[in-house]
């Protein structure tokens, strides 16, 4: 973690989370015996989590299949073995979020308007100032002038310059001029903002190619990361986003926004579950600080923190 409180904002964020349905499913696994009637409500409570019915159901047929082997009575160490079989829907090989060291990054940045997007890419954008990288913006969601200055506006707090056109403009040309400019002024990352509107839409999945095309030809192998935002309050809303980016997108990777506003953060386990796509970071409020590297353990274990 850059930030030496990075996994307290992960855990802090967790708060709502753990005080809801998790906090309930800690009262549940606590010393009595194990029960049918505890399946029955662990299996609810999951659900009611946002873990996503299939994820629920494969973890409560691994789980019985567990306890059966293991002659296990007490709901007490089914709680560990729960926090275990969660743990592995989140353990992946993730790369390192410095990034590999070469002359220019190039990272896109999808998802749909009001996810989060540009607010995330101004943390992201802080993050990657605080680690002494040379950060340039590209507003590439042209097709909103309200994007374009809100990008200006967190480029301007982080410090960095933003490449823009005007409101209408072709995205893949901003791109094009954003990675002349930076790699004129000797940058080494360019986050990409791209359009978030009309997701399930023909028109707007061929621009993002377009986008992708354009950063293939002026930087070797880009782009080389492509993280989708999602609003983790919107629970399996975002689940279905990510399905359909995913579709149509090379997605690397995944930012969680706005975890600390939902008391459903099961959300997580059933979207690393279906895509099998690690989650890079979480945004944890909101300043330009508020954003953790995910971390599979401190997130299972926050979950799990008896307050």
């Amino acid at each position: 973690m850059i930030f030496g409180f990075g996994k307290k904002k992960l855990t802090d964020s967790l708060t709502k989370t753990r005080q809801g349905f998790f906090g309930q499913i800690m009262q549940l696994l606590g010393v009595s015996d194990i029960s049918e009637q505890t399946w029955d409500e662990l299996e609810e409570l999951l659900i009611l989590a946002d873990v996503g019915v299939e994820t629920t159901m494969e973890v409560i047929e691994r789980l019985r299949k567990r306890v059966e082997k293991e002659h296990v009575r007490k709901a007490d160490r089914l709680r560990s073995m729960l926090r275990e079989e969660l743990l592995a829907l989140l353990t992946f090989d993730t790369p390192r979020n410095d990034l590999e060291e070469r002359i220019l990054t190039v990272i896109l940045i999808v998802g749909v308007n009001g996810s989060g997007k540009t607010t995330s890419i101004g943390k992201l954008t802080h993050y990657y100032r605080a680690l002494g990288k040379r950060v340039m913006l590209a507003a590439a969601d042209t097709f909103r002038a309200a994007a374009i200055d809100q990008l200006k506006v967190w480029g301007e707090r982080a410090g960095v310059d933003v490449i823009a056109h005007a409101p209408g403009a072709d995205p893949g040309a901003v791109v094009f001029d954003a990675i002349q400019a930076a790699q004129a002024r000797n940058a080494n990352i360019l986050i990409v903002d791209t359009a978030g509107r009309l997701h399930t839409k023909y028109n707007l999945m061929q621009e993002l190619k377009k986008i992708r095309s354009v950063a293939q030809k002026n930087v070797h192998r880009a782009p080389h990361e492509t993280w989708l935002v999602l609003d983790a309050t919107t629970g399996q809303n975002a689940l279905e986003q990510a399905r359909k980016f995913k579709q149509d997108v090379e997605i690397t990777g995944l930012i969680l926004a706005k975890l600390d506003s939902t008391a459903k953060g099961g959300i997580v386990f059933a979207i690393a579950k279906e895509l099998q796509l690690p989650i890079r970071f979480v945004c944890t409020g909101e300043k330009i600080d508020d954003i953790a590297e995910f971390d599979a353990e401190t997130f299972v274990d926050g979950l799990f923190e008896d307050k």
